[in-house]
C-alpha cells in the first residue's frame, strides 16, 4: 500500500481528496493536516511515501512546511495549488525547493470540480512513491558532485541566420522538476531552434517559461503564433494550444498554435514533434524524457525513420519510463542515456 497524507486548511478539500485517493485500492490515505504546522508534525510521526500539499494555509504555509519535509527527507511532495499567476508562481517556488511535481485545482482554491483532475492526482501519487523507493537520481547528482550552471549572460537571438537543425523535445510528469537536469546545460551558442512540450494547465506556462529562462544559458520563451524561429532559443509550447511549424515563402520556419487536433494532452509531443519533422526532416533531434503514456513515442519512431537522431532517457534516471520506455520498445531511441546526460548528447547531435 502506498501511505499518503493530505495537507489542506480546507474540510471539504480533505474529504474530497481522501475519496478520490482512496479510489485507488492500493493507496491508502494515513491522515490528514490543516496547516502547516499540523502536515510537518503528522509527516515525522505517520512517516507516509507521499504528502499531497495545499500551498495556502494558515500557521505555516505550505512552502515553509514543503521545506521542513524536504529538508529531513521525510517524503516526496506533491503540491496541490489553484489555477491562478499567483498559484502559479509559489508551485514552480516549490518545485525549485524541492516538491517532487504539481495538481492543479480546477476550480479554485476550495474546488468542486477535483475529479476532473482525479486521474492526475492519483498518477502522480503513484509515480512520487516511486521516487521515495528509487533516489538513484539524488545519489547520482550527489555523488557527481553536480551543480547548475552559472547562467552566462545570454546572447541576442542570431537574427538572419538560418536555422539548421532542430531540437523538440517532450516531458510529462517529474517534468517540471528534472527539466533542470537538460536545458540549463545547453549552451547559449548552440547552433539550433530548441521546441519543448511539458504537460502543464494553460495559466502555468508563463511562470515557467519566467523560472526556467532564469536558469538557462539558453533564451526561453513561450511559443507565440507568428513568430519566426532563431537559433539559440527554447520555444516552450503553451498550455492548451499545440505546438506547430510552418514555412513561410523565404523558408524560415514559423510558429503556429492550434486547439486541433483533438489530443488527450494539449499541447502534445507527438503534433509538436511530427511538425517539427515536417519542416526540418532528416535535421531533427527527437528527444523523449520522463512522463506517463505513449505521448511522442509514434513520432521519435518517424524522426529516426527519416534521418533523425532520437534520444531517450533510460529507465535509470526517468521518474516515471512510460513515454521514453514506450519510444524504446518501439525502435524509435537510438540514443539511451540517464537525464544527466542528455544535455550532452543533444550538444553532439547538433554538432554532427
Amino acid at each position: 500500500m502506498i501511505k499518503v497524507l493530505i495537507a489542506d486548511d480546507s474540510a471539504l478539500m480533505r474529504k474530497m481528496l481522501k475519496q478520490i485517493i482512496e479510489s485507488d485500492p492500493e493507496i491508502q490515505v494515513v491522515g490528514a493536516a490543516r496547516d502547516g504546522e499540523d502536515v510537518v508534525i503528522k509527516a515525522r510521526e505517520y512517516r507516509p511515501d507521499v504528502v499531497t500539499m495545499d500551498v495556502n494555509m494558515p500557521k505555516q504555509d505550505g512552502i515553509t512546511a514543503l521545506q521542513y519535509i524536504v529538508n529531513e527527507e521525510i517524503c516526496p511532495v506533491v503540491m496541490v495549488s489553484s489555477l491562478t499567476q499567483e498559484g502559479a508562481m509559489t508551485t514552480f517556488e516549490a518545485l525549485e525547493l524541492g516538491a517532487f511535481d504539481f495538481v492543479g485545482k480546477p476550480g479554485g482554491t476550495v474546488s468542486s470540480d477535483m475529479k476532473k483532475v482525479a486521474a492526475e492526482i492519483i498518477d502522480k501519487i503513484r509515480a512520487a512513491a516511486q521516487l521515495k523507493k528509487n533516489r538513484v537520481v539524488g545519489r547520482e547528482r550527489m555523488a557527481r558532485g553536480q551543480r547548475r550552471p552559472v547562467v552566462k549572460k545570454k546572447v541576442a537571438p542570431r537574427s538572419g541566420q538560418k536555422v539548421t537543425k532542430a531540437v523538440a523535445m517532450g516531458i510529462s510528469t517529474g517534468g517540471p522538476k528534472m527539466i533542470y537536469e537538460v536545458v540549463p546545460l545547453i549552451p547559449a551558442d548552440i547552433k539550433a531552434a530548441l521546441f519543448l512540450v511539458q504537460h502543464m494547465p494553460p495559466n502555468f506556462t508563463p511562470a515557467y517559461v519566467k523560472r526556467l529562462n532564469g536558469a538557462c544559458q539558453i533564451e526561453v520563451v513561450e511559443a507565440r503564433a507568428g513568430i519566426k524561429v532563431e537559433p539559440g532559443v527554447l520555444y516552450v509550447g503553451s498550455g492548451g494550444r499545440h505546438l506547430n511549424l510552418v514555412k513561410n515563402s523565404t523558408g524560415d520556419a514559423i510558429i503556429r498554435l492550434s486547439s486541433k487536433p483533438d489530443h488527450l494532452f494539449i499541447p502534445s509531443v507527438s503534433v509538436m514533434m511530427q511538425s517539427v519533422l515536417q519542416v526540418f526532416e532528416d535535421r531533427t533531434i527527437g528527444v523523449l524524457m520522463t512522463g506517463m503514456g505513449n505521448d511522442g513515442a509514434d513520432t521519435m519512431v518517424k524522426i529516426r525513420q527519416a534521418g533523425g537522431i532520437t534520444i531517450a532517457e533510460s529507465e535509470e534516471s526517468a521518474i516515471v519510463f512510460g513515454m521514453p520506455g514506450d519510444a524504446i520498445k518501439r525502435g524509435g531511441a537510438e540514443i539511451v542515456v540517464p537525464i544527466w546526460n542528455i544535455a550532452r548528447e543533444i550538444i553532439r547531435a547538433v554538432n554532427r
